[in-house]
């Protein structure tokens, strides 16, 4: 065995535990490959293999991404789509982890989240409130028109 077939088998022993660890996109792992020192055709072979012993799936990890950043990060679709583009990873496949939310549970979410900022609002007129209501949901990633379709409720 060469050198080089040793370090392959190393890298891909070493990519295989880690994404047995956690979930983990084939972006991600392209990159942590190329740093390992494998072209990049060695780590098209060594992705391609992850995938098909299911180390890798791309889907599956939008999935529990979006779970874990809507649960406990508390973010809105639009924060999430924006990091997951920056992972590399493709629209259909964002779309199709966004589609796992509960809408109803992310309507929740977005109302607690604008009446939690609201209590936290003193001495403020109607229109200020709004406004740091706003860019505050805004910028945890929510959709401007579920903002300002719930934004009465939360005032009352």
């Amino acid at each position: 065995m060469s050198v080089e077939e040793s370090k392959k088998k190393e890298v891909v022993s070493h990519m295989a535990a880690l994404c047995s660890r956690s979930e983990q996109c084939s972006p991600d792992i392209r990159k942590k490959i190329i740093t390992a020192g494998l072209s990049e055709n060695e780590a098209a072979e060594v992705i391609n293999y992850l995938k098909q012993e299911k180390y890798i799936d791309d889907e599956r990890y939008v999935k529990a991404y979006v779970a874990e950043k809507f649960r406990i990060n508390k973010w809105g679709r639009i924060k999430m789509k924006y990091y997951l583009r920056m992972k590399g990873l493709t629209d259909d496949i964002i779309e199709a982890g966004m589609e796992a939310l509960d809408e109803k549970k992310y309507v929740d979410l977005l109302q607690k989240t604008m009446k939690e900022k609201a209590r936290k609002i003193k001495n403020k007129n109607k229109f200020e409130k709004m406004g740091q209501i706003i860019r505050y949901t805004q910028g945890r990633g929510f959709e401007p028109e579920l903002i300002h379709r719930y934004m009465n409720e939360v005032l009352e």
